[in-house]
């Protein structure tokens, strides 16, 4: 069984385009939001708890996205990738404790110049029809405002928070949160880090390499 990967990086920096590659080579891909909506709709005790918080508006608490990793994750049978989670130390303390613990991991980093990714953030547009990203810099559509993909026209949209104001404010949050992370893997022998300011296809290239 291939180990189960813990997905670091800036926002901006590739590694959901990355993810998406490996679920088509066996893995699981772990959405947290994913996970919420599915509970509450199965009506479980966890989901009536989940949609009771989300209804008073607050945030659901990291003891509960805990428990909801715990029902929903076979670690034995299923090799994961955790992207989103954890976002600080003490959630990556939690899941190693609570369920990742003697378990084959790798937290891999996406190390890249955090001023390179404003530029690549606000030109970030997705397909509103399947979700295709495109860079209007570096990976433009073939045909303005059509998706390569699926052949959508006007369906490319640009994220309300991807602007140059918000995304740096979001990359020093980022910054400020993931220095003890990286600490906290490299003390375990865990942490990868892969240069992703490279072409896409040379970043998977490297990150099969390392996972095996």
């Amino acid at each position: 069984m291939k180990p189960h990967l813990i997905i670091l990086g800036a926002p901006g920096s590739g590694k959901g385009t990355q993810a998406a590659k490996l679920v088509e080579k066996g893995y699981k891909h772990i959405s947290t939001g994913d996970l919420l909506r599915a509970e509450i709709a199965k009506g479980t005790e966890l989901g009536q708890k989940v949609a009771g918080i989300i209804s008073r508006g607050d945030l659901v608490d990291d003891r509960t996205v805990m428990a909801l990793l715990k029902a929903n994750c076979d670690v034995d049978k299923v090799s994961y990738i955790f992207d989103g989670f954890p976002r600080n130390i003490a959630q990556a303390e939690m899941l190693e404790a609570e369920l990742l613990q003697g378990k084959k991991t790798l937290a891999v980093y996406f190390k890249i110049d955090l001023s390179i990714l404003v530029s690549r953030v606000v030109n970030r547009r997705t397909c509103s029809k399947c979700g295709e990203i495109y860079n209007m810099a570096t990976k433009p559509p073939r045909v303005s405002d059509t998706c390569d993909k699926c052949g959508a026209t006007g369906s490319l949209t640009q994220r309300k928070d991807d602007t140059e104001e918000v995304v740096s404010n979001r990359l020093q949050i980022f910054k400020d949160t993931v220095d003890p992370m990286l600490a906290f893997y490299k003390s375990k022998g865990v942490l990868v880090e892969l240069d992703a300011s490279k072409q896409e296809k040379d970043v998977f290239s490297a990150l099969e390499k390392v996972i095996g």
